[in-house]
């Protein structure tokens, strides 16, 4: 039997302002920016999207189930900007067929820089799906899928989680398929769920795609795909961004169409269903042990982490923003706490990335900057301010302001275009 596993990612960041070394408010968000792409985008693909997935769950009699992982940043601007998406995330919730996830609720990169607000915004995060939706989150998925052995260990010595989502790079599985299920090196109780990258790229990167020698992509075809698994495997993990529906792949594509026809020709094959992640691990045991000592994500043909620290910009961006956890937490602050966790979020330092992208113009995404060294500079002085405030409340004898001289020269004048 082939389980279809659907899992969508949903989120979108608290985008600065344009913020100079003149600048002294502590206003450092883009309200009107980020109100406008969020309805923009709920408009695109949030509200048609979920009314799509409640109406299949309705002609499917239940038997059609996808998961979510809202970041709580994402939650917050829905809230205030679009709260009729949100009404929308609690029907599907209440239909028995959805399962919402754990994440970072800032969608941060803190494992890598502090375990001890890694864990806090995971259970900020667990609380607030709790609170919203009746559901505690019992399956885990960190930010860009980023993992290895080490964050394995440290969320199974949570106690909270049954499972964890990656990427199934194949550097990992070496000639193993993503198709089964397995246990992270180490690990007595956790289960891993391995996104089949190829099949879900198909969707989230190639459907619209008119050179790709499968165009047009059609429900019929890609439940053959689908069934073809059977024999190698028993699920097939499709995980992918939201914004897949109606902004990455606009509606004229034909892709809210696709995903109404998919379920009922997946089901057509008898041994074939969809599951949430909690009920594939239920159903299926692990095949074996995946050893990722060195951390992995699914971003880029690389599957690594050059796309938020590739650079000496986000390099430092990102120390020095770690760096004031100690003083930022004493100071007791909640608003001073609450913008140095908005600027956590990964896509601040995705802004700042250099490399040559294979995978396109994902990396422009409602990018508000012209070039990776505007972004470091912006996010530099907004730090710089931040430092500031925090010093006035904290009176730290070793907490240093940043300054424009301070930032490296070789960062200076480093242009990209």
């Amino acid at each position: 039997m082939a389980s279809v596993c659907f899992y969508f990612q949903v989120h979108q960041p608290a985008r600065l302002r344009h913020y100079t070394v003149f600048d002294n408010k502590a206003d450092y968000f883009d309200d009107y920016k980020n109100a406008e792409i969020c309805r923009k985008v709920a408009n695109k693909c949030y509200l048609p999207a979920n009314r799509l997935i409640l109406d299949i769950i309705r002609r499917c009699d239940g038997r059609f189930k996808v998961a979510y992982s809202l970041t709580g940043i994402l939650l917050e601007q829905l809230f205030s900007f679009s709260p009729e998406v949100m009404s929308t995330f609690d029907a599907l919730a209440q239909t028995g067929c959805v399962e919402f996830l754990a994440e970072t609720y800032y969608h941060s990169l803190s494992f890598l820089y502090s375990h001890d607000e890694f864990v806090e915004q995971i259970n900020k995060h667990a609380e607030t799906i709790e609170k919203l939706f009746g559901q505690k989150p019992r399956i885990f998925r960190n930010t860009e899928l980023i993992y290895n052995n080490d964050l394995a260990a440290l969320i199974e010595s949570t106690g909270a989680f049954d499972a964890i989502i990656t990427e199934g790079a194949d550097h990992i599985l070496g000639y193993r398929s993503p198709n089964f299920i397995y246990r992270p090196k180490g690990s007595e109780k956790l289960k891993l769920l391995l996104k089949n990258y190829s099949l879900s790229d198909d969707i989230a990167f190639r459907f619209s795609n008119r050179h790709w020698t499968q165009w047009p992509l059609t429900a019929e075809k890609f439940a053959r795909w689908v069934n073809d698994v059977n024999g190698n495997g028993f699920v097939v993990n499709l995980f992918m961004d939201y914004e897949t529906f109606g902004e990455h792949q606009w509606a004229d594509t034909g892709i809210f169409e696709f995903m109404r026809h998919l379920p009922e020709e997946v089901l057509k094959y008898p041994d074939n269903g969809f599951k949430t992640p909690s009920e594939v691990i239920k159903a299926y045991e692990a095949v074996d042990t995946v050893d990722v000592p060195h951390l992995i994500s699914w971003a880029d043909t690389e599957r690594d982490l050059s796309a938020w620290l590739g650079n000496a910009m986000q390099s430092n961006a990102i120390h020095e923003l770690y760096r004031m956890e100690k003083n930022i937490k004493s100071s007791g602050d909640q608003d001073l706490i609450a913008d140095w966790r908005r600027l956590q979020s990964s896509d601040h330092f995705y802004y700042m990335c250099t490399k040559y992208f294979a995978d396109g113009d994902v990396h422009k995404y409602f990018n508000p900057y012209d070039s990776p060294y505007d972004s470091y500079i912006n996010f530099m002085n907004v730090l710089g301010n931040l430092q500031s405030r925090c010093a006035k409340k904290t009176s730290g004898p070793n907490l240093r302001e940043i300054t424009r001289n301070e930032i490296p020269p070789d960062l200076r004048t480093q242009a990209v275009h």
